[in-house]
């Protein structure tokens, strides 16, 4: 069967929106996953519970505190702690909280905090795949004040399959130059696109036809790919297990479909929207059938 042409220009537009949110968070996973991964065999803590902290407390990185302090897991001051400090508002105003000269510093001070912490002794009897238990187990010793803590992590632990880092080997993560390494969300395997890359340099890496590339991922054509952009080997899935996203800024319906491994047309057929209407910030976008 011969490559079918979209029934629509307003893919490309949509390409042209891919969300940056989405992407800033991949290059967050990229950046930090090895030492996530070495720091799981080293102090036991899943990398996905690790991986999942930073993003989440640091706002993948952006955070005042994040980018003024390199403290990428909200730990304060406390009474042991005997390093530089910074003052930030969170609970309470004026706060204090631990600064570090690099952010490989606040990693280490986080694998350190959880170990040496008698409240959070628990949690490494736990399986490292055990991620929702590391999760409800953050939350009941008191790491976050915030009650939805552990759905938050477990959250984006889910929607970033970040478990696959609890499986990667140790050796995998002191090489340079890794090939593309083919992961899976929703039953559709991806890969995660490299800066600069096309359809068409992966689709010769993979042995497939770059149309084939450009289909599964509802693009109207080869073109330059954003780093930590997922790229799908197999056609996405009409629905997915997650019932429902809640639009961030600068989310497209195009960048939504791509999260979630969803064709866009059953993602607009899903929530009665027009094709090339794009969510408001905050609006709740079904990514199953809607119950009556």
């Amino acid at each position: 069967m011969g490559f079918k042409v979209f029934k629509s220009s307003f893919i490309l537009v949509l390409t042209s929106f891919y969300s940056y949110t989405q992407s800033d968070v991949q290059k967050y996973i990229q950046e930090y996953q090895n030492i996530a991964v070495n720091h799981m065999y080293e102090y036991g803590i899943p990398a996905s519970i690790k991986l999942a902290q930073g993003i989440l407390e640091s706002s993948y990185g952006t955070s005042k505190l994040a980018k003024e302090s390199n403290n990428h897991f909200g730990i304060k001051c406390h009474k042991d702690w005997t390093g530089s400090v910074v003052f930030h508002d969170d609970d309470e105003k004026g706060e204090c909280f631990r600064k570090y000269d690099f952010v490989k510093d606040s990693y280490l001070d986080h694998s350190l905090f959880l170990k040496n912490k008698e409240r959070y002794s628990d949690l490494f009897n736990l399986d490292k795949n055990d991620y929702k238990n590391w999760a409800k187990g953050l939350k009941k010793a008191g790491y976050a004040t915030n009650p939805d803590y552990a759905n938050k992590l477990i959250h984006l632990i889910e929607t970033y399959n970040l478990s696959y880092y609890d499986n990667k080997d140790l050796e995998l993560t002191q090489k340079e130059d890794l090939p593309y390494l083919i992961k899976q969300y929703n039953y559709v395997k991806y890969v995660t696109a490299k800066d600069n890359d096309t359809y068409d340099e992966i689709a010769e890496f993979l042995g497939v036809w770059p149309w084939e590339l450009v289909k599964y991922n509802d693009a109207s054509s080869d073109r330059v790919l954003l780093e930590g952009e997922r790229v799908y080997i197999q056609p996405k899935r009409k629905k997915c297990q997650v019932k429902t996203h809640e639009v961030l800024e600068g989310e497209t319906m195009y960048s939504i479909s791509q999260l979630y491994a969803i064709k866009i047309d059953d993602l607009y057929k899903k929530n009665k929207m027009n094709i090339g209407e794009e969510p408001a910030f905050g609006q709740i976008i079904y990514l199953k059938k809607r119950k009556k």
